[in-house]
């Protein structure tokens, strides 16, 4: 009886104690009782095994720790990272930078920036680090876990990336990709994908909003025309743009550079530049360098989703085609509009020098014939 209220009292003794005392206190105590003294003093205190044991090392190795309270004496334990290997702060500040120079596609700047990528990349630079000290090293540099903040108003001008998705034949044709149907019963298709076999086809011009990630198509039922592309936009504007943008100075748009809004399409520019003259702002263009097309947000911002929601599924209709697209949505909000533009837009249009001279066109320092901006007739160019 003697002995067990000795051991309530030293178990009070080690809650008050500090880290170092208490592990010691607890030690001495398993040391008293013998076998199986560990495994008590570890239930009587909430003390794991180790901390008791290493308490036990300390005692019979003598290990006197100079100021109380301390698990380790002055200078021990691992070296930090960043003491051993001083050039891995410049090399984490220039992955965390926005703006790193060189390949636009190459390892972060185009994917989240998680510890764990981050240390992967720091491994492929020479440097030993998992995600853990990553993440400790980010809070001491005074990077911190952030979602993004909507912050656009109606006042802020558009950001559209625009594009013509593949043409599409309409009617009893194989699609690719597969899609959930009865065991047994696939849908039964055309053997060949001839052109006079088909009702009509289908060009979808898109629009994609890149500050809303909203998205709307313009779906042709004649020729991918500059003048098809310009009044797809020009549809975007009327239909959501001047109403998502009631304040806006300016329109900037991002497209492929070749076409029907290709960067040497004269008819490109004509039809814009009546734009521009109908909706009274300066509309920006700036075309993708060849082989670049990839970088154009609609691709994957919208095409592929409207890829992989038809999929498997034959475009027997204009109909079908309309409703497969405005059906496409994510899980992150993406949506997009559609509509059916059966007006013709006849080919082999031509346009002179005098009608280029019309324009109100004024090209940038940088890349001028990629990148521009056009003016309405009562605007007067920067000199």
């Amino acid at each position: 009886m003697k002995k067990k209220v000795e051991y309530n009292y030293l178990v009070k003794v080690i809650k008050g104690a500090d880290e170092v005392q208490a592990r010691r206190f607890a030690a001495a105590m398993a040391l008293d009782i013998g076998w199986g003294g560990v495994s008590r003093i570890a239930e009587l205190t909430g003390m794991s095994h180790s901390t008791i044991e290493k308490g036990t090392r300390e005692i019979q190795e003598k290990e006197i720790v100079e100021k109380p309270g301390k698990l380790r004496a002055e200078g021990g334990g691992r070296k930090k990272v960043e003491l051993k290997d001083q050039k891995i702060i410049d090399d984490l500040e220039t992955i965390m930078d926005e703006n790193t120079a060189g390949d636009p596609m190459s390892f972060l700047r185009w994917s989240s920036k998680s510890t764990r990528k981050i240390s992967e990349e720091l491994k492929s630079m020479g440097h030993d680090v998992g995600p853990n000290t990553v993440a400790r090293l980010l809070k001491e540099k005074d990077y911190s876990l952030q979602a993004n903040v909507k912050s656009f108003s109606g006042d802020s001008n558009p950001i559209i990336s625009v594009d013509t998705k593949k043409k599409e034949l309409v009617g009893e044709f194989k699609n690719a990709g597969s899609t959930w149907v009865k065991s047994g019963k696939p849908r039964k298709v055309n053997a060949y994908d001839f052109r006079s076999m088909a009702i009509g086809i289908a060009i979808p011009y898109g629009i994609y909003d890149v500050t809303e990630n909203e998205g709307m198509v313009n779906v042709g039922t004649d020729h991918d025309t500059s003048e098809f592309a310009v009044e797809s936009i020009r549809q975007w504007w009327s239909l959501i743009g001047r109403h998502r943008y009631p304040g806006a100075k300016k329109l900037l748009i991002c497209a492929d550079g070749g076409g029907s809004n290709g960067s040497r399409n004269r008819g490109w520019k004509v039809h814009l530049q009546e734009l521009v003259n109908r909706i009274g702002i300066p509309v920006t263009v700036c075309h993708y360098p060849p082989g670049t097309s990839k970088w154009n947000k609609i691709e994957h911002r919208m095409f592929s989703f409207i890829s992989m929601n038809w999929k498997g599924k034959p475009l027997v209709s204009y109909e079908t085609v309309i409703q497969l697209i405005g059906s496409t949505e994510t899980k992150k909000g993406f949506k997009v509009a559609v509509r059916e533009d059966n007006n013709k837009y006849p080919t082999g249009v031509k346009f002179s020098d005098g009608d280029m001279t019309k324009l109100h066109l004024k090209p940038h320092s940088l890349h001028p014939k990629w990148n521009y901006t056009l003016l309405p007739d009562s605007s007067t160019p920067d000199t």
